[in-house]
């Protein structure tokens, strides 16, 4: 499931493939962004990569997000097995790095 959107004037763009993204994990993904703001000078895009790899038992699933601002874009990403606590520690990352702008 692949979308993109306008939020709060951030173009939005999530790759999911072969993966269903919920209502509940895209409300998740603005609410991220929304906490990003406060840290970042000016964001223009976001663009978050969920990935599930289903030969492996632990760690299967990754998320990665790219947040594009002026100049360098800051990437995070995380593996484990729960959409929520990834996007999380993605969130948590991306805050350090924008703090250090």
């Amino acid at each position: 499931m692949n979308y993109t959107e306008n939020f709060e004037g951030i173009k939005v763009d999530v790759q999911a493939v072969d993966i269903s993204i919920s209502d509940d994990v895209q409300q998740f993904i603005r609410n991220s962004i929304s906490k990003l703001k406060r840290h970042g000078t000016k964001i223009d895009s976001v663009d978050v990569y969920f990935k599930e790899e289903t030969n492996h038992a632990t760690d299967s699933r990754k998320v990665g997000m790219r947040v594009g601002i002026p100049g360098n874009d800051v990437f995070a990403e995380d593996k484990g097995d729960n959409w929520y606590e990834l996007l999380k520690n993605v969130e948590e990352k991306l805050k350090k790095q924008l703090d250090k702008r």
